[in-house]
């Protein structure tokens, strides 16, 4: 799974349009093999983009669950902290 594409569910506040719709793009990029598509495949992954952002908002807003949303900025933290401490310096916390 290509590491920019995001969890969308079950956040508050819910999913923008913009976040689905990136993650789509992200999606299709990652299938296709393209940053920017040629010209001549320019509709192909536009359309590509358009029905793959559809379904991701269709799934989004038909999937349930029992547990509260999480909170985006709590979530953020916790990742921000997980890379610091994936990519410290090995040297970092040693005593000299």
């Amino acid at each position: 799974m290509c590491r920019n594409i995001k969890t969308l569910h079950n956040f508050a506040p819910p999913a923008t349009e913009e976040e689905i719709r990136a993650s789509a793009l992200q999606f299709v990029r990652k299938l296709s093999g393209f940053t920017r598509p040629s010209k001549i495949n320019e509709i192909a992954f536009n359309r590509a983009v358009d029905q793959t952002a559809r379904a991701a908002r269709e799934l989004l807003e038909s999937l349930v669950t029992n547990m509260a949303p999480r909170d985006r900025d709590v979530e953020a933290a916790k990742a921000r902290a997980r890379s610091a401490h994936r990519f410290q310096s090995p040297d970092s916390g040693r005593p000299t």
